[in-house]
């Protein structure tokens, strides 16, 4: 089976509209980044800012030759309205939303067992992720404040299938916990839904019903994650 993984590249062109409607900028690995203080960024680091989501860039003159931007931390409120207009990702080519979920049974590492089928009434995240995948290891972060914000719910389950065996994944997770209940040697799993493409995420509502699905990893992903999530705890009047 091919593995690839996906990352939509909403970081390595940007194009910021200048004054003139009619007028492009783009943002590229040659642009001048500075911070406030005037310290300019190489492009490695202004870019892994850019994809933590703290981070927004600004055009600081669009008449200067050359234009220099300008990097910002955005507040918790930026962050909000920013995410709240991100558009749905589009959905992955291995499942289809209002399909029960087929049955698979799952053993963390820490030894819990789930059944699929027998979750009905809990909220089931899935992420199918492995190691070696960039944007599966760049999402890590944003998906473990998406599970602190669900800290209190006990009908939510978050569970990550990873294809990578527990004696790699233990030496992983002390660098980079993850704060999803670990499924190791998940390969068998992920084959059974046919999937080659990582990270995929699915959520399943209390019925059992696929109501979200997408493969790889943009700004959108976590953002429409959490209002899926929240969309399936809300009682259906």
């Amino acid at each position: 089976m091919k593995i690839l993984c996906s990352i939509v590249l909403f970081l390595s062109v940007v194009t910021l509209s200048a004054q003139a409607p009619s007028t492009n900028i783009r943002l590229n690995a040659s642009s001048i980044v500075k911070d406030s203080s005037g310290m300019v960024y190489p492009y490695a680091i202004w870019q892994k800012l850019l994809q933590s989501g703290d981070y927004n860039i600004r055009i600081v003159d669009p008449k200067a030759n050359p234009v220099e931007f300008l990097l910002v931390r955005m507040s918790e409120s930026e962050k909000i309205a920013r995410d709240e207009k991100m558009p749905k990702p589009n959905e992955s080519k291995f499942f289809k939303t209002g399909n029960l979920i087929s049955n698979a049974k799952l053993v963390t590492m820490d030894g819990k067992k789930y059944v699929l089928k027998d979750l009905k009434g809990k909220v089931v995240v899935l992420n199918f992720w492995f190691i070696n995948c960039p944007p599966c290891r760049m999402e890590i972060p944003h998906l473990n404040n998406m599970v602190e914000g669900f800290k209190e719910r006990d009908d939510v389950i978050f569970l990550a299938v990873a294809l990578d065996q527990s004696y790699d994944l233990k030496q992983f997770l002390k660098e980079m916990p993850f704060e999803y209940g670990i499924v190791d040697g998940g390969s068998y799993v992920s084959s059974q839904y046919g999937i080659n493409l990582f990270p995929t995420h699915v959520v399943v509502d209390k019925e059992g019903k696929i109501i979200f699905h997408t493969s790889g990893y943009g700004m959108g992903t976590v953002p429409w994650l959490k209002k899926a999530i929240d969309e399936a705890l809300t009682p259906k009047t």
